[in-house]
């Protein structure tokens, strides 16, 4: 069975184009995401913010600004996966956790992926940054890889190209590193080859720009590493836009995770006396930056920006000394980063398309996997059942015409595997505390006397304060159901059932089983 999308390019969207692209009616797709960025650390969506964010307010003043958009995990390999695939993280063999630097390929093989479809539809894709979705080193046959520990160090030959990397994963050109920007190995791979073979070791033990302890090649230096992604953003843009070909970008930027590392000429320009600030506004700039070079090459008009984050922001910002200054990374929300409490999940989301779309905001719910789907609503173009089966078109919000039905619910999941589902204003927490990092924490003695459930008003209750489970134990029962619908049906979107992949070992299985 397959899903059907029309497919039809009309001139209403795309009418013929006066820039480089005579040719190219199909917009360019540019996805910019940022890694460990609160909802709160964006001006544009916290008018209370200390951080001065002026090129990704610009994009929420030229377009659509989502209010209640989440990733689907609170942690970055998950999300990253849902992005590429259009499918809950949950689905694939990672049940909980995140990759380390040395982990296999995540993505499934035969798995139709986001710039695998754009491919298909003419596409030239790259993928520029942080990629933390596990690639096959070359290793000793005696060694292996170790996808759970963090301070693995098997024994690669850097000399060798890499196996399942992006560039099987529907990507014509790639410059990346394997692991976020404090896991080993610190080595850039382009288009499946280590650029050089590293012979030193690194290592930072700083408060905020730490990093793990391993092999570091030459030419990857930590402080340079956000400008060096930008400069090849920046040299893609100036090379596609000469061509006919519409292009894709997936810039995953490493910033502002750890290592906090602000550029000199942004050491303490947010005012803030904290690293994190000035590298939140490193992060605007690079923004600006990619605006520019759209510009400059004449396909600004013709090209769709997505901004949003890969999770909420980490507790290594120090939220304790940014109160001091009065700003909070979360906004409003509870928790953090790893936290199934708004705070881990909920992200700035906005999407830019000069001329092409409303401006404004929008209480739509949207999950990251639903960038999926709205590229091809708005293609008008198809995809197989089996593919981006969370996925749902944004579409309408955008203000173009849609036949498509906007998302109705969302699950959320924490870095311990733990579920929430969400509905209407009411948010149904399938474990006691956060569930991640934040407090009262996984099988701390505080959670050990807390109800096993909780549920929230988010409509009275956006901090959730006040657990109202004991008062509608049928709302409950319903998205219990729910959840565990979409849990064992593979899917979530209208179509035939899928599997899972992996073994369904579910976090609070009894759940599912009532």
């Amino acid at each position: 069975m397959k899903r059907i999308v029309i497919f039809l390019i009309t001139a209403v969207f795309f009418g013929s184009c006066t820039s480089t692209q005579k040719e190219n009616t199909a917009p360019n797709i540019v996805v910019i995401l940022a890694d460990d960025m609160g909802y709160g650390d964006v001006s544009g969506f916290n008018v209370n913010s200390k951080i001065n964010t002026p090129n990704i307010d610009q994009l929420v003043d030229a377009g659509v600004s989502f209010t209640d958009a989440h990733t689907s995990s609170a942690v970055c390999t998950p999300t990253r996966y849902s992005i590429l695939t259009g499918r809950y993280n949950w689905r694939s063999t990672l049940k909980n956790g995140v990759l380390s630097g040395f982990s296999r390929a995540l993505i499934e093989p035969d798995r139709l992926t986001l710039p695998g479809f754009l491919q298909e539809q003419g596409y030239s894709t790259a993928f520029i940054g942080k990629w933390h979705l596990g690639w096959d080193w070359a290793v000793a046959e005696e060694d292996s890889l170790d996808r759970g520990s963090l301070e693995a160090r098997p024994k690669v030959d850097f000399s060798k190209p890499i196996q399942n990397g992006p560039n099987t994963r529907g990507f014509n050109y790639t410059f990346g590193f394997s692991g976020s920007l404090d896991m080993a190995p610190y080595v850039w791979v382009e288009n499946d080859m280590p650029t050089m073979v590293p012979t030193k070791y690194t290592v930072n033990t700083g408060n905020q720009s730490w990093w793990r302890r391993g092999l570091t090649s030459d030419d990857f230096v930590h402080e340079r590493v956000l400008p060096d992604v930008t400069d090849k953003t920046i040299a893609f843009i100036d090379r596609s836009a000469k061509d006919n070909q519409p292009f894709f970008i997936y810039m995953a930027l490493p910033a502002p995770h750890t290592p906090i590392l602000p550029s000199p000429e942004f050491q303490g320009k947010s005012g803030l006396h904290n690293p994190y600030g000035d590298f939140v506004m490193m992060v605007d700039d690079v923004v600006g930056k990619v605006k520019k070079a759209l510009e400059e090459n004449g396909v600004a008009e013709n090209t769709i920006i997505i901004f949003t984050s890969d999770n909420g922001c980490s507790p290594q910002a120090d939220f304790e000394q940014l109160a001091t200054k009065g700003h909070d990374p979360s906004y409003v929300f509870r928790g953090h980063k790893a936290d199934i409490f708004e705070g881990g999940h909920r992200v700035p989301f906005v999407v830019s398309w000069p001329d092409k779309i409303k401006q404004g905001k929008s209480d739509q719910l949207v999950c990251t996997t639903d960038i999926y789907a709205t590229v091809a609503d708005i293609l008008k173009t198809q995809f197989p059942d089996e593919s981006a089966e969370d996925s749902y078109s944004f579409m309408s919000e955008l203000g173009l015409d849609s036949d498509l039905e906007p998302r109705p619910g969302i699950v959320h999941h924490s870095i311990n595997g733990s579920f929430a589902y969400r509905e209407g204003n009411y948010k149904a927490i399938f474990c006691p505390g956060s569930g991640g990092w934040s407090a009262p924490k996984p099988n701390s003695e505080e959670v050990k006397n807390l109800p096993p459930v909780q549920l929230y008003d988010l409509s009275a209750d956006i901090a959730e304060e006040n657990n109202i489970q004991q008062d509608h134990p049928e709302i409950l029962e319903q998205y219990r159901n729910k959840l565990s619908e979409i849990v064992r049906n593979g899917r979530s979107t209208a179509g035939a059932p899928q599997k899972n992949t992996g073994p369904e070992s579910w976090r609070q299985l009894d759940w599912m089983n009532k």
